[in-house]
């Protein structure tokens, strides 16, 4: 069943690349705007050779990371004291549902004047994005705590850390790790955006240059290439969220499937 699984998921991208390589060669589509797989993949294999290419993948990947690293650490801290400090989650309601919706591309403005290109500018954008899918994820598995554990550790006189470690911890720890998976993904979203756009290093910096150098290949491999580095970072973030929940019932019934 798993081979079968297996094949099927290659059989997909087969197709793809087989339909992308057919249409510009058969003319439904200009080969100068939307070339042949077999050109995007001679320009992959020049961009893998070119030490700048490695670079600004580098930079990529650091404004990621240090921006998911930070955004994760607020979000749960902030989640969980929002959510254990009595009133507070009330009084921040209104705050969380106004700035949450804003996008984060409106703060390149913002971005731009502060730090210019520089690294701060991506961390900006990246923090204010992803930090929202991890507090939310938090308040929503506190909010899961069963009432009946948090009263018998009351009851047997636990105090407001080890509550947390015993009883909050394990019930919000899935939606943690939820939150960190789609942070991820949002974090590299946004990492290539503030690139692409600012100027900042990096992989959306070097499609920029590419696009307007009429470079139309390697303009394609560089975003084929940052789709491959997001394919990578959800199935990563994927097996760390399964190793963290071996416990739990969801990732025992996934693996007993």
């Amino acid at each position: 069943m798993r081979g079968a699984d297996a094949a099927l998921g290659a059989a997909g991208p087969a197709v793809f690349l087989l339909l992308w390589e057919a249409v510009p060669r058969l003319g439904l589509v200009d080969e100068d705007y939307v070339p042949p797989a077999g050109r995007i993949a001679d320009a992959l294999g020049r961009e893998l050779s070119d030490t700048a290419f490695w670079s600004a993948l580098g930079d990529t990947l650091t404004g990621w990371a240090l921006g998911l690293a930070i955004a994760v650490s607020a979000g749960v801290v902030a989640g969980v004291v929002i959510s254990v400090v009595p009133y507070l989650r009330e009084v921040t309601a209104s705050a969380i549902e106004f700035l949450r919706p804003i996008p984060s591309v409106a703060l390149i403005p913002l971005a731009v004047l502060l730090y210019g290109t520089e690294l701060r500018s991506v961390l900006l954008l990246v923090v204010y994005a992803s930090f929202w899918q991890v507090l939310i994820q938090v308040l929503y598995g506190v909010r899961d705590v069963d009432p009946v554990a948090e009263e018998t550790a009351r009851s047997y006189g636990l105090g407001a850390w080890a509550r947390i470690r015993h009883v909050l911890w394990p019930t919000a720890l899935p939606y943690v790790m939820t939150g960190v998976r789609l942070a991820a993904a949002v974090a590299l979203i946004l990492a290539v955006t503030a690139e692409l756009v600012i100027g900042a290093p990096g992989l959306g910096a070097r499609i920029a240059v590419a696009q307007t150098s009429q470079a139309v290949p390697e303009m394609y491999a560089l975003i084929v290439v940052t789709g491959m580095l997001g394919l990578l970072i959800n199935v990563g973030a994927r097996a760390v969220e399964r190793r963290a929940l071996a416990w739990h019932q969801s990732v025992r019934g996934e693996v007993a499937v």
